[in-house]
């Protein structure tokens, strides 16, 4: 299953993509600590399922990078 990953946070989810903490949607505490997950996830790819929190197998290339969780899938950009 592959399908494009929009942004940090999914909408089947409520784990942060970068650090793979918990993530409420806000922009208050304790989503400040989020707010720089946001900024580095502009620059890299997820490194944790936004949907479970799971740590996922990351492979960069030149063209893109593809993020796989063992329960939901591979995503790519």
């Amino acid at each position: 299953m592959k399908r494009a990953f929009p942004s940090m946070h999914s909408a089947a989810g409520n784990f942060c993509g970068h650090c793979g903490e918990a993530f409420d949607g806000g922009n208050h505490p304790p989503s400040y600590a989020h707010q720089r997950c946001g900024e580095r996830m502009a620059m890299e790819p997820p490194r944790y399922c936004a949907a479970c929190g799971r740590r996922m197998k990351v492979q960069v290339t030149p063209l893109g990078w593809t993020a796989e969780c063992s329960r939901h899938g591979v995503v790519v950009a």
